[in-house]
């Protein structure tokens, strides 16, 4: 009798010790397979994020093969003018050697062409410097498109577009994202990317901004002090600019506001479709004036 009850006992307490392993065992397997999914949301998020960034990086060397492209045509051009300016320079001296020679040509003929000779280099020296102030308009433009599109990385490609077109850089805003449709009331989510577009043009002092607003070319109709479409587009235009302003502290001096009204679509408004994309705002950020005028006077 003593000995099956410790028999018995014996199975109890073993059986006791089995059911914690196991409960130990099954809480560790739970536990390993939280890690488990947890790392593959993280590789997850991973691949998307090298995805979105191996997408930029094929953008951006597509444009700086553009870039140099135009890099190399220009340099082409330079080398070109050099040649015919070395050219002309060596004739000129040449027809100077031989007019001193025999005695033709008085002091003022000589100096007139030695004062044509002092134009021609300075012409040269001053197309050598215009050529490196457009390859440094190109670099500076090239680091803020870099900026803005890693700023606005979360935004809908449909909504916000980034290029470089004659030599300024043009955000175009969607009117779907900006506005409600007829309106000039800032939506909210259009108040947060221009919040970040903002940011940028702030860390920018040397550049201004032209906001242009555009509209399709259905005639506008509401019971409102507004016109015509050339009326809203000019509306929408300053909603952009106060926004810009007032929330967001960019410096009114810098920003000059208009409106193109229908007449310079992007596509023909052909259905619904093609007018939702006329229907937009451009934010330009371009060199400031005295700047711009300075490159003219060095071209010269």
């Amino acid at each position: 009798m003593k000995n099956a009850v410790v028999f018995l006992l014996s199975v109890v307490i073993l059986t006791s010790c089995n059911k914690k392993q196991i409960a130990q065992l099954q809480k560790d397997k739970a536990d390993l397979q939280a890690m488990y999914d947890k790392a593959k949301s993280d590789k997850s998020d991973c691949d998307a994020q090298v995805a979105r960034l191996t997408k930029e990086i094929s953008d951006l060397q597509a444009q700086l093969k553009v870039k140099d492209g135009d890099l190399t045509n220009a340099q082409n051009r330079l080398k070109s003018l050099e040649e015919e300016l070395a050219f002309l320079k060596k004739n000129n001296t040449n027809l100077l050697d031989r007019l001193a020679d025999l005695s033709v040509v008085n002091k003022d003929g000589a100096e007139s062409i030695k004062r044509s000779l002092d134009a021609l280099n300075r012409q040269g020296a001053a197309l050598q410097d215009l050529n490196a102030g457009i390859r440094r308009r190109d670099s500076l433009n090239l680091a803020l498109v870099m900026s803005l599109k890693r700023s606005l990385d979360n935004i809908n490609d449909e909504d916000v577009n980034i290029e470089v077109k004659k030599g300024v850089v043009y955000i175009s805003l969607s009117d779907k994202m900006l506005f409600k449709y007829g309106s000039w009331d800032i939506t909210s989510q259009a108040e947060t990317v221009l919040g970040k577009i903002a940011k940028v043009v702030n860390d920018r002092k040397d550049m201004d901004i032209l906001v242009e607003g555009h509209t399709d070319n259905i005639p506008y109709s509401s019971a409102s002090v507004l016109e015509d479409n050339w009326d809203l587009s000019v509306k929408r235009a300053t909603s952009v600019v106060r926004t810009l302003q007032k929330k967001y502290g960019v410096s009114p001096e810098r920003m000059t506001a208009g409106g193109r009204g229908e007449y310079i679509p992007k596509v023909a408004n052909a259905d619904s479709k093609s007018r939702g994309v006329n229907r937009r705002t451009e934010i330009v950020i371009l060199p400031k004036l005295d700047q711009f005028f300075q490159l003219l006077e060095g071209g010269k």
